[in-house]
């Protein structure tokens, strides 16, 4: 009763009580992680759920995403007479920026939308209150390793990525582009840092761990009934969506402003 008093006569207030109740979690899985014994066994299998799910689809975008970058930049590059940068430019987009959303979008699509149905399909049945009745901790046991795998998955996915849209780059820029293998290579090592393959690295991390944390909140909180679930993994993959491009911008603010770019 005091809750709906307390929230009832702000406009919006539920939405800043969903957040709140979604950084919680948050941080209760940060605890879990500590917590023994950890859950081995499930977080082998949620990785490999994950990444039996994705790693093709992966593959296969990251081909396309790459191709069409090192078409465009080289195209845009040749006007200005620049054509030996064109591999460091598309390289440097593929790493810093396409690979790791590329790598958000299929975990929270494909592996965010699985964790949110199991775990919504778990509490409807009450299997989260006997848990909790038996005095086992659902975060503990269920959620930590869910999330773990979303975070290990999504980075290594951005390795995969990365490789794939690199090298899709490097043939559309020599081969179809004319530019010259040894300018190609000469310019990516000129103007990258390894700086740009960490930053790539933690960016992929915080998009698994906000995707599976979200995806978490939403299975444990449905509406109820199965409609319930189906809404709640729909509305868990656009919250990650909106999430994942705030933190992309955050992220790649911070890193311009203590990372300079290289000069030559």
């Amino acid at each position: 009763m005091s809750n709906r008093i307390a929230t009832g006569n702000f406009p919006g207030a539920g939405a800043l009580s969903s957040t709140g109740k979604l950084f919680a979690l948050g941080l209760d899985v940060v605890v879990g992680i500590f917590q023994r014994p950890f859950q081995t066994r499930e977080f082998i299998e949620q990785c490999w759920f994950i990444s039996r799910v994705c790693i093709l689809p992966a593959a296969l975008v990251s081909i396309s995403f790459g191709s069409v970058i090192s078409l465009q930049l080289g195209s845009l590059i040749r006007q200005f007479g620049a054509q030996s940068f064109s591999g460091a430019a598309s390289t440097l987009a593929v790493i810093q920026q396409a690979a790791p959303v590329i790598c958000a979008l299929l975990v929270a699509g494909a592996g965010g939308s699985a964790i949110c149905a199991d775990l919504g399909a778990r509490t409807i049945r009450e299997e989260i209150d006997a848990m909790e009745v038996l005095g086992i901790n659902p975060i503990q046991r269920l959620v930590v390793p869910r999330v773990l795998a979303s975070i290990l998955v999504s980075a290594l996915l951005f390795g995969l990525v990365s490789i794939v849209g690199v090298a899709g780059g490097y043939y559309f820029n020599v081969v179809l582009q004319g530019v010259t293998p040894g300018a190609y290579v000469q310019g990516f090592s000129a103007l990258s840092k390894p700086t740009d393959l960490l930053v790539g690295f933690i960016k992929a991390a915080l998009f698994g761990l906000a995707a599976g944390i979200v995806a978490a909140y939403r299975g444990l909180n449905p509406a109820g009934g199965p409609k319930g679930v189906g809404d709640a993994v729909n509305q868990a993959v656009v919250i990650t969506f909106i999430m994942l491009f705030a933190i992309n911008v955050i992220v790649t603010a911070v890193y311009l402003n203590l990372v300079p770019p290289t000069k030559f």
